[in-house]
């Protein structure tokens, strides 16, 4: 009998440890995700991370009498700059990742807000840019957002490392200055709309779908009804008249575009881009950043947004929405690779 308590408080023993070590995990998590979605604006000092960087791979790689020598140089140079009057210019660095809504569109404004307050026209911001496109207003309100900055004076400069296509040119083109990586993709200055149509599938289930509109173009093109030619003439015709302020728009900040070549709704990669005019300049963000370091205060500008639980489960369908996008994409792209 006593065997068998012995065992069974071992027993109790080790479930409470699993019980405990899971609400231990339970409470980080939750504590993680309150920090991670705490709303507000975040600065990094990129000189210091780039630094410190630096810093832990010299103590890795060198010998103890040359990091000494390394540290001693430092502190001079440091003691130099500290002496010097002068104020550096600054980058203000702004990452924008899009999507087919271009979710990141609130943080993007609260972020060009904070920077107009501060920024003078002897700094400049960098845009750091990642977007295929997709919404038409809601790209439209993003690029206006860029906008801002170059109506107050102040150099705007855009970095593409891989794609900025459609809505995402349209905020590219505002910059006065377009690096672009050698295969990064731009252009795809054209207006899509495709719909599927389940008339003839509920007809033939005896379904009828009724539509009452006041206003003969209230609804034209439609996934359920019959459409009929007018109805694609008429959505036709909308789509040339976006095209026509896509095309007004990039001209405005680009002049120099031949649009009859560049804005057939095709794409180009960097180095054919930079040859069309769609970029200045075949560089990384990566290679502009660690140059810019050496000469201007480089600072992060990062605005987080809480969301509630209920926009975050969304946010995560359209997520995946957007894999299957980015996947059309890149077997789009891949296809064409030499094999």
């Amino acid at each position: 009998m006593s065997e068998f308590f012995f065992d069974y408080g071992l027993f109790l023993v080790k479930a409470l440890t699993i019980v405990a070590a899971v609400v231990v995990i339970i409470g980080v998590g939750a504590a993680a995700g309150r920090k991670a979605h705490q709303e507000g604006l975040e600065v990094e000092n990129l000189n210091k991370k780039y630094k410190g960087l630096a810093d832990t791979l010299r103590k890795a790689v060198l010998k103890k009498e040359e990091r000494k020598k390394a540290v001693k140089e430092e502190k001079k140079r440091d003691k130099a700059a500290a002496k010097d009057p002068s104020v550096k210019p600054r980058s203000f660095v702004i990452n924008f990742k899009g999507d087919l809504k271009a979710t990141a569109l609130p943080a993007l404004r609260e972020e060009v807000s904070a920077v107009l307050e501060v920024a003078t026209e002897a700094d400049e911001v960098i845009v750091c840019l990642e977007n295929h496109g997709g919404v038409v207003h809601e790209h439209g309100l993003a690029a206006s957002q860029l906008a801002r900055i170059r109506d107050r004076g102040i150099p705007l400069v855009v970095c593409v490392d891989k794609v900025a296509a459609s809505g995402g040119y349209l905020m590219a083109c505002v910059a006065s200055k377009i690096y672009a990586a050698p295969f990064a993709i731009l252009g795809s200055i054209g207006v899509l709309a495709q719909i599927p149509n389940f008339h003839r599938m509920l007809d033939s289930h005896g379904v009828d779908f009724e539509q009452i509109t006041a206003g003969k173009y209230k609804r034209t093109v439609t996934m359920f009804g019959e459409n009929t030619d007018e109805d694609r003439a008429k959505l036709k015709e909308e789509l040339e008249d976006v095209h026509t302020l896509f095309k007004a728009a990039v001209s405005k900040y680009r002049p120099d575009l031949d649009l009859d070549k560049v804005a057939t709704g095709e794409h180009w990669y960097g180095t054919r881009a930079l040859e069309l005019g769609l970029a200045d300049e075949i560089r990384t963000s990566d290679e502009l950043l660690t140059e810019r370091v050496t000469e201007r205060d480089l600072y992060a500008v990062t605005y987080r947004i809480r969301q509630p639980l209920q926009k975050r489960l969304m946010s995560n369908i359209d997520s995946t929405l957007e894999k299957v996008d980015a996947a059309n994409w890149r077997r789009k792209f891949e296809s064409r690779l030499p094999r």
